[in-house]
């Protein structure tokens, strides 16, 4: 059953607006920062810098949050949702905030350039950097390179996905692959998508358009797409280090990361696939809405913890 308060609180009045797959870039992005406002206060942080990592084409922009300065914790690089069109620092900042004191782990939060300005691969090509960039100097941002994850939420699980797709055999193997809500099949043809389809926040018109923004494609199919664009067509997952996908109940996207967690398992990868039930997919930023949704990330701190035991 959904959860009473999300419904009431969030979904009645969304759905009472403009549809969502009708919402311009512009649009999309005030809605998607707008859901801060709906997040419980998170814990102090002992430590919050602000940064850039500088790569070969330019500079990505971070925020390292430190539950511990002074010691060195692992470190988990995690990139914000939002349709590969929108989403920020500032908007993962209070989920981020808790996640960090309550696993008691370095979070680095990433930027990555947005669709339609800078459409795939450049959102890639920064998660990629950043990730190099914060292993290679892990000691000066208090983190430990060996006790290294990546994570991220929706558009960026799947950034995620493919760091880890394109960092096995590295010398220094990443630990842990943590994927929420993870956006995978630009198809979008599960049987969630079927049963959610309208009326549930990221909408399958919502969806649909957001992956043609990320492509650069218009028209034409989306059955053909590049596997760093969609991890749903990787060929091979062998390798990747241990996962956790945290999928919830009322999200079109469910069905996609259920799949990708039953095909890492599949190919020997140790994967625990987690549902939670009554949730929608940005349940992430609803924890002040309804103290339900904290289970998420509840979820989220529990497999850190045993990642980096």
């Amino acid at each position: 059953m959904l959860e009473p308060r999300i419904r009431e609180a969030f979904l009645d009045p969304l759905n009472a607006a403009d549809p969502p797959g009708a919402m311009s870039p512009g649009d999309l992005r005030a809605a998607v920062e707008s859901l801060r406002a709906h997040c419980a206060p998170p814990p102090p942080v002992a430590r919050v810098t602000d940064g850039t990592a500088a790569h070969a084409t330019g500079t990505v922009p971070f925020r390292l949050y430190h539950p511990r300065p002074g010691t060195r914790l692992p470190l988990v690089v995690y990139f914000h949702g939002g349709g590969w069109t929108a989403g920020s620092i500032a908007y993962m900042d209070p989920p981020l905030r808790a996640l960090a004191v309550e696993a008691d782990v370095a979070v680095l939060s990433s930027g990555y350039r947005l669709a339609p300005e800078h459409p795939f691969p450049a959102g890639l090509h920064d998660a990629q950097a950043v990730t190099a960039w914060a292993r290679e100097n892990a000691a000066a941002l208090g983190a430990d390179p060996a006790r290294c994850a990546v994570a991220g939420d929706s558009a960026g699980a799947a950034l995620a996905t493919v760091v880890a797709l394109e960092a096995r055999g590295s010398p220094l193997p990443l630990v842990h692959q943590l994927l929420i809500n993870p956006a995978t099949d630009p198809r979008r043809n599960t049987p969630s998508y079927r049963e959610f389809a309208t009326g549930y926040q990221n909408s399958a018109p919502m969806m649909e358009r957001c992956w043609r923004t990320y492509l650069n494609r218009p028209d034409g199919p989306l059955d053909d797409v590049p596997w760093r664009a969609a991890p749903a067509f990787a060929p091979d997952l062998t390798g990747l280090p241990p996962a956790t996908v945290l999928t919830v109940e009322y999200d079109p996207l469910r069905d996609e990361g259920e799949a990708y967690a039953a095909r890492m398992a599949a190919a020997g990868v140790p994967t625990t696939l987690v549902r939670c039930p009554g949730l929608i997919h940005c349940a992430l930023h609803l924890d002040g809405v309804a103290p339900r949704a904290a289970s998420l990330r509840r979820h989220a701190v529990r497999a850190l913890t045993a990642a980096f035991a």
